[in-house]
């Protein structure tokens, strides 16, 4: 069953969609930048269906200024507070002992910064923002993938013979390609050492041929961070969608599974 929830966050009033399940342990889903709660092609709403069919609960929700929601939209940057509020808000509503946090791109870097305030007792971040580009081009690591794909393919090499490729582009791509790889911004740092905060309990997913995950991938080499590969070069898993099901799900039974081993170890759950 499906209902919304209207809750205060900081003097405003925030509006959720809650897909009811019977288990204890559920799944907030944090939308990226400013897109309302449905996600991009109703995505958000078909994947907390589907999760909700498995029994666990699901809770979307419109941040301050964004959707249903009232108040000023101050992005991801000031969305601590909204997070928090909808984290109470879905625990209460469902009776909940564990919530764990799902968001995809700029949604995934606000889980990693704020989502301890929040009390979840895991994150999943999807394809984490790290900065915007300095210029229109993707990041350098998606332009040295899309044109390695490109040197494989006999097609490209005869698109180049017959000039019938933009070579002003190329010289952009390449010369950002060949510049020295920049330090990681204001943004990104922060963000890096915030997932390694988490430790045991942070996932990333990312998708294998979007620019903002491949970004991510390059920039966390050495970190030594776990990261799930699907095979999809959708941003929002449009043709991916029943595979990033099963990752969440396969974290939501871990989580309770390690829920029930605290409480029968004497211990509080977060």
């Amino acid at each position: 069953m499906r209902r919304l929830i209207s809750f205060p966050c900081e003097g405003a009033t925030l509006v959720g969609t809650l897909d009811e399940g019977s288990s204890g342990t559920g799944l907030v889903i944090v939308s990226g930048g400013n897109e309302p709660r449905m996600g991009a092609h109703r995505g958000q709403a078909m994947l907390a269906a589907r999760i909700a069919a498995r029994g666990y609960p699901v809770f979307r929700f419109d941040r301050r200024g964004v959707g249903d929601s009232e108040g000023a939209n101050g992005g991801w940057q000031s969305s601590g507070p909204d997070i928090a509020a909808a984290v109470d808000a879905f625990a209460e509503a469902a009776k909940l002992t564990q919530v764990i946090g799902f968001g995809n791109c700029d949604a995934a870097a606000a889980l990693a910064m704020f989502g301890t305030e929040a009390g979840f007792a895991r994150i999943l971040l999807s394809n984490p923002w790290l900065s915007d580009e300095p210029d229109a081009l993707p990041p350098v690591a998606a332009i040295r993938r899309h044109y390695m794909r490109k040197l494989v393919n006999p097609a490209e090499w005869l698109r180049l013979a017959r000039g019938a490729v933009d070579m002003g582009k190329l010289r952009q791509g390449l010369t950002k390609i060949a510049a020295p790889p920049s330090p990681l911004d204001a943004t990104a740092a922060p963000l890096i050492h915030a997932i390694h905060g988490w430790g045991e309990d942070v996932a990333i997913i990312v998708a294998q041929g979007d620019a903002t995950g491949v970004a991510f991938r390059a920039a966390a080499r050495g970190c030594g961070f776990a990261i799930e590969t699907l095979a999809t070069d959708s941003h929002s898993y449009a043709d991916a969608m029943k595979a990033l099901e099963q990752v969440i799900v396969a974290h939501l039974i871990k989580t309770g599974s390690d829920g029930m081993r605290a409480a029968s170890d004497g211990r509080t759950e977060p």
